[in-house]
């Protein structure tokens, strides 16, 4: 008799790299989603919220069912408890606020402002649960916080609006709040986490909303902002940072408001006002050096572990 053969392990070395893969296509994937939404002509916020927080959920769902099954699914869903909750929350007003907050302030403020996310759960972990942070990481904190005031001060000029920038703020401690409630509970499945939370905007937009009928081709950049821009992109981003370091995640997620500002100039000659570009500099050089720095401790405290 035979024996069956043997189902090839994939290494650790190919996980590793198939998750900096999976991370940052997730994060190029993301930063069009300024660009799309420029193509999209609806004057109800709302109800590009509803569609686009739709095809969103609808491909995250159908994802999961094919990946996973109807069984695993459901016990997903069902084992997410109280901080799963969380995280869809957070989700679900940060990809709201999102599309409204594109109606009033440019796509550069908001990711710039989103990429400080990292620190700001930094010190939202240390406001709410006492968690120690080291200098470099306070400076870190300094520096990011300097910026984004340096960038919300254009709309005390008029230049942008401060409900844009108020809502890019808005975001942004969604994000961190996330990140906060993941790390303390690490078990906390993210898939069904996030597909709960656009199903949530989805619900809370349809009530909110105009009349949701729209043209057919603001049908289909719609269907591209949501199943592809949101739905591609958290999918290929919660599958891909369970295979890297929390560090090394953020970092190359860091693609996503380098890329962003630069494809909106590119294809709709969106410029980017002086104070957003200076702050946003101040904002992006801070958080790349203390991720790069705190990916290069742990590679470090790795290599200098005791093997077992």
């Amino acid at each position: 008799m035979s024996s069956a053969p043997a189902i090839p392990l994939r290494s650790p070395a190919s996980e590793f790299r198939m998750g900096v893969l999976l991370v940052a296509g997730s994060a190029i994937t993301w930063s069009f989603g300024g660009t799309i939404a420029r193509f999209i002509h609806v004057d109800d916020s709302w109800t590009v919220v509803f569609w686009r927080a739709l095809f969103a959920s609808s491909f995250l769902l159908l994802f999961m069912l094919w990946r996973d099954g109807p069984k695993a699914t459901g016990a997903m869903f069902r084992s997410m408890g109280l901080p799963g909750l969380g995280v869809a929350i957070c989700f679900g007003v940060a990809s709201s606020c999102f599309v409204v907050a594109l109606q009033y302030t440019t796509v550069a403020n908001i990711l710039l402002t989103q990429a400080a996310a990292p620190l700001f759960a930094g010190l939202l972990a240390w406001a709410v649960f006492g968690e120690r942070i080291n200098a470099a990481t306070w400076a870190a904190i300094a520096a990011v916080i300097g910026g984004v005031a340096i960038m919300v001060s254009a709309s005390f000029s008029g230049e942008v609006s401060p409900i844009g920038d108020g809502l890019a703020l808005v975001i942004t401690l969604m994000f961190s709040a996330a990140i906060v409630i993941t790390r303390h509970h690490p078990t906390v499945r993210m898939m069904p986490a996030v597909c709960l939370g656009t199903a949530m905007a989805c619900v809370a937009a349809f009530l909110l909303s105009g009349p949701l009928a729209v043209s057919l081709p603001d049908l289909g950049w719609l269907f591209l902002f949501g199943a592809v821009n949101l739905g591609a992109g958290l999918a290929m981003f919660v599958t891909g940072a369970r295979l890297v370091p929390a560090a090394l995640a953020a970092l190359v997620g860091t693609l996503e408001p380098v890329l962003g500002p630069l494809w909106v100039w590119l294809i709709h000659g969106e410029v980017p006002v002086a104070r957003t570009i200076f702050g946003g500099a101040i904002v992006f050089l801070a958080l790349f050096l203390h991720i790069l720095n705190d990916w290069r401790r742990q590679r470090e405290r790795k290599r200098t572990s005791p093997t077992a």
